[in-house]
């Protein structure tokens, strides 16, 4: 397996040291940091980077704010930091393009396992084929199978989502996400059951990730995310993936 890249971004040393300690001591071999988010984002810019922990309450442009403009230059799972803990901030922070949310303070053995478990959907979702994570704005040549719904594609192998023959970035749970509905297609599963395929894990009634993350794959292939004919909700029981007819019933 290749050497995990990682890029921490906090102002506070004394975490990034914590951290940096965890990290090497759990394996982990190429670790970078910044202590704001100009700086992770030149950061990003430069250096190809497989995560990066992202600590919200930066000096000047928070991590929230950063998101946006590092999602320009990368598709590496963002694990944000932060010691702001409601339901509103960690859904703020799925909303702006982040992969996980953890609380401060934290066990740094906890930030460890997430790092892992982001780390497998990631290299899953986008380096199978060795395909590399830029936003190229052309389809990829690999051989790979594919989930064919007219309106886009999605190649499981590259990791790759093209929406009317155009590549679309997507982030790694975002892909898996949809992967997985592509996988069944005209299937309602419930928000849980969608957390625990996806997520592997229990959801503990964690269903707004979920939602965040079914409206981040509308903003990607729907034509009007508000009305969606793709990823449609199937009111008390969940969502499913539905392949549009013609009026004469053909697929579209």
């Amino acid at each position: 397996m290749k050497e995990a890249a990682i890029l921490l971004v906090d102002d506070e040393q004394s975490i990034v040291e914590l951290l940096q300690t965890v990290l090497l001591k759990e394996g982990f071999k190429i670790i970078d940091s910044a202590s704001s988010a100009e700086a992770a984002i030149e950061a990003c810019k430069n250096n190809s980077y497989d995560i990066i922990i992202l600590d919200v309450m930066l000096p000047g442009r928070s991590g929230f704010e950063a998101t946006p403009f590092l999602r320009e230059v990368t598709n590496a799972p963002i694990l944000f930091l932060s010691a702001r803990s409601s339901d509103f901030d960690k859904l703020s922070g799925f909303a702006v393009g982040g992969d996980d949310y953890i609380a401060k303070p934290f066990n740094p053995l906890e930030v460890v396992a997430r790092i892992r478990s982001q780390l497998r959907r990631y290299w899953a979702a986008n380096n199978q084929s060795g395909v590399d994570n830029g936003l190229s704005q052309q389809p990829t040549q690999t051989k790979s199978i594919v989930y064919d719904f007219g309106h886009f594609q999605v190649y499981k192998e590259a990791g790759e989502l093209i929406v009317e023959g155009k590549s679309v970035a997507c982030p790694a749970l975002v892909f898996q996400l949809l992967l997985f509905l592509c996988r069944h297609p005209n299937q309602i599963f419930s928000k849980r059951e969608l957390y625990e395929q996806v997520w592997g894990e229990d959801s503990f009634n964690d269903d707004n990730t979920v939602m965040v993350h079914i409206h981040r794959i509308r903003e990607r292939i729907e034509i009007d995310p508000a009305n969606p004919k793709w990823i449609v909700n199937v009111r008390g029981m969940g969502y499913k993936l539905v392949q549009p007819r013609t009026e004469f019933g053909d697929i579209v």
